[in-house]
């Protein structure tokens, strides 16, 4: 049987899903953050690890070139999560999905008033459903970073985007309005190769599972 392979990017996922892999048996035998490698064998055999952007996870396990990927929920709202069964909410890299604009600009009046309003985000198609369903009128920037610097120069009026301490928002005298949906790490399986390897996937979910204390 062909190895399984399980996508994960770098950063905070990683980082946090560490504790979760060992408790699965698996331990990487390269750190992604210093090797130049992005496929990294493991210490169980037939488990293999790449290393994928963060949005890039859904579609490398949708088209079933990983057959495990670990990614946050909003990168999934933005995928639509076609062709993935997720299993489990692991519970890690939680944040929030937050409207936020500058200290100052009253959102509720202007909201309340009707007035279109400027929004500049990553999250395109999560903020357009969000405003849509309150019937605000907005025209979407899409930003890849930085978003914090779009309402600083008059690019936008508002932005979506994560929010975890909240100290960049007030660094940049911004603040926290609105939130979206709260956010944290889900396991996302390839769903042809959960029934063609379930005797090789179902033991690494039920461990996920048992190491996240939501056993299956």
């Amino acid at each position: 049987m062909s190895p399984i392979t399980i996508a994960l990017s770098k950063g905070r996922i990683f980082e946090e899903t560490l504790p979760l892999l060992k408790a699965a048996g698996i331990v990487p035998r390269d750190d992604p953050e210093t090797s130049r490698k992005l496929i990294i064998a493991t210490s169980r055999p037939g488990v293999r690890l790449i290393i994928v952007r963060a949005s890039d996870t859904p579609t490398y396990v949708q088209y079933g070139a990983a057959d495990i990927g670990i990614a946050g929920k909003d990168v999934l709202l933005e995928h639509g999560g076609d062709g993935l069964y997720q299993p489990l909410d692991l519970g890690i890299a939680a944040c929030r999905l937050m409207v936020a604009v500058p200290q100052g600009f009253d959102y509720a009046q202007a909201v309340k008033q009707g007035a279109r309003l400027r929004v500049a985000t990553k999250y395109v198609q999560t903020a357009r459903e969000h405003f849509a369903a309150k019937g605000v009128h907005v025209d979407l920037i899409k930003l890849y970073g930085s978003m914090e610097l779009a309402p600083l120069v008059g690019l936008a009026d508002a932005i979506v985007d994560l929010v975890s301490s909240g100290n960049t928002l007030k660094a940049n005298n911004l603040r926290a309005v609105e939130q979206i949906v709260p956010i944290s790490a889900r396991l996302i399986v390839n769903v042809a190769a959960l029934k063609l390897k379930r005797a090789a996937i179902q033991p690494l979910i039920d461990a996920f599972a048992a190491a996240t204390g939501k056993p299956k």
